[in-house]
């Protein structure tokens, strides 16, 4: 992988000033000669962290397991095996691992990529696949899971931003991609090509090697951007835009079948046993399936909409990927309203009842914002408050407004109403929930006086909201995660990525 550089000269015009100086802290970073980007065969080297010294590495005590009993999210007969494929645990994107995960007091350290490394997989020998992306271009990784060494490197095309794009917030071209049953990394590119990677060399020398290169470029307008791809039960590769394109790819031929919606899209998408493919954009949530050659829309649902993007998200809609729950007979979102809502709607093509089973205000009004799926476990949801996140809004001291929020729908898929509040400020990870563990992870950063940035891995009691423990994973702008996600690897060792390239947290 390259060291990340950007000249001053080359700031896009309208840029702020906070971000900009946000973007050059990044890259002073890797000022010393010893913390380059590694290349394979190179050894990792621990991300800069300042002032370590000055905080507790272990707050709280360690928890006893208390294994939750959820319905079993179906394994995906295309893709890895559920919490090992994709961003977002498997293909109902619960963010709920069947695994353990850490219960207490663990060792933190660090790789330092100068690009972050957000969303982690993990092959059949159990190393991590990765897209590390730099404000340059992304970089699928395979890195060993013990020392965070890079074992291969394969560089994806550069990043291509957009008229007004923040890089910080434009996930496509790599943001999403998932590893298939054959360790095939399939990766939409910001050239909107959906590429398929695999892996040479075994155990001993490892590298990666393009099979595939899907162009759907010639289907999509020259300024359109990739957001996500994600295979249904049949194989078809279903991809969809920022601009409001959804499409399905045939798995043999490579002909391109699409719809234009006209509605932006933000957000990865949920598929399930039954041919199902629900989007949310910003305006609505759909289920599409493909019949005949063509995507086929089963049903809209509009929601509430301010119109506004709120400060933490991304876009003026819908900040969730949907969440298939309750054992696929119900799908949720948040919406856009003030305070925003968890929106559970029955997912059955031609419901008994009404579509809405119930809408539950999340956080308060005026300070209400989530940019990250919602963790979805039976009949239990849990929101994660991300208001006011912005890289320059936690340095120095700074944090977000606080929250989590933990919803449950009734047996009779009736109503839904809230279980518990946490007052913990988490600025913008994707947070996961253990059923064996019955802890909940999230990355939280308190609001300070002295201007110091402590960023903690933390738990949460799935039961209760009580705030467990949080392990210090570092200090300063290189442990800011902007937007990625904690991942849980099977043993129980946690990974997340981050500014400075990716953490990790070993149980002892």
């Amino acid at each position: 992988m390259r060291n990340l550089r950007v000249r001053i000269a080359d700031r896009r015009p309208g840029a702020g000033r906070a971000t900009l100086a946000a973007i050059v802290t990044v890259i002073s970073l890797g000022a010393p000669a010893t913390a380059s980007a590694q290349t394979p065969g190179e050894p990792s080297s621990p991300i800069p962290s300042v002032g370590d010294e000055l905080f507790a590495p272990f707050e709280g005590s360690p928890a006893a397991a208390d294994p939750l009993r959820a319905p079993r999210t179906p394994r995906h007969p295309f893709m890895a095996p559920n919490g090992l494929s994709n961003i977002h645990v498997d293909a109902y994107q619960t963010d709920t691992n069947t695994w353990a995960g850490p219960l207490g007091r663990s060792d933190a350290d660090s790789a330092y990529f100068n690009r972050e490394c957000a969303s982690i997989t993990f092959d059949s020998r159990g190393r991590l696949v990765t897209i590390c992306v730099g404000l340059d271009r992304p970089v699928l990784a395979m890195l060993d899971p013990e020392t965070l060494d890079t074992l291969a490197a394969y560089e994806l095309p550069p990043r291509t931003p957009g008229a007004g794009s923040n890089p910080f917030t434009d996930f496509s071209g790599g943001g999403y991609f998932y590893l298939d049953r054959r360790d095939r990394a399939i990766a939409p590119t910001t050239e909107r090509h959906i590429l398929v990677i695999g892996q040479t060399g075994g155990a001993q020398n490892p590298g990666f090697e393009l099979k595939r290169d899907l162009d759907v470029s010639g289907s999509l307008a020259a300024d359109d951007k990739i957001i996500s791809a994600l295979p249904d039960w049949r194989g078809r590769i279903w991809f969809a835009t920022t601009q409001g394109v959804v499409g399905w790819v045939e798995r043999r031929s490579g002909e391109v079948h699409k719809k234009e919606l006209g509605e932006p899209i933000g957000n990865s998408f949920a598929v399930d046993e039954k041919g199902a493919v629900y989007i949310v954009t910003d305006a609505a949530l759909y289920r599409f399936r493909a019949k005949r050659g063509r995507v086929a829309t089963q049903w809209r649902k509009r929601y509430a909409n301010t119109g506004e993007t709120p400060p933490g998200q991304t876009q003026a809609g819908s900040g969730t990927t949907p969440t298939v729950m309750a054992g696929g007979r119900a799908v949720a979102i948040t919406d856009n309203a003030d305070p925003q809502n968890i929106v559970v709607v029955r997912s059955a093509a031609k419901p008994r009842g009404r579509r809405v089973i119930c809408r539950e205000p999340v956080f308060r009004e005026g300070s209400s914002a989530t940019d990250q799926s919602l963790i979805g476990a039976g009949r239990s949801l849990i929101a994660e408050n991300n208001f006011g996140y912005s890289i320059s809004a936690t340095q120095f001291g700074g944090s977000t407004a606080r929250g989590l929020q933990r919803v449950d729908v009734n047996r009779r898929l009736t109503g839904c109403r809230t279980i518990w509040r946490s007052r913990e400020r988490a600025p913008s990870a994707v947070p996961k929930l253990s059923l064996k563990s019955g802890l909940v992870y999230t990355y939280t950063k308190p609001e300070r006086s002295d201007g110091t940035d402590p960023w903690y891995l933390t738990a949460l009691d799935f039961d209760t909201g009580r705030t467990r423990w949080k392990r210090l994973a570092g200090t300063g702008l290189g442990f800011n995660n902007n937007y990625a996600p904690i991942t849980i690897a099977r043993g129980g060792t946690i990974y997340l990525g981050v500014l400075g390239g990716v953490t990790r947290f070993e149980p002892r």
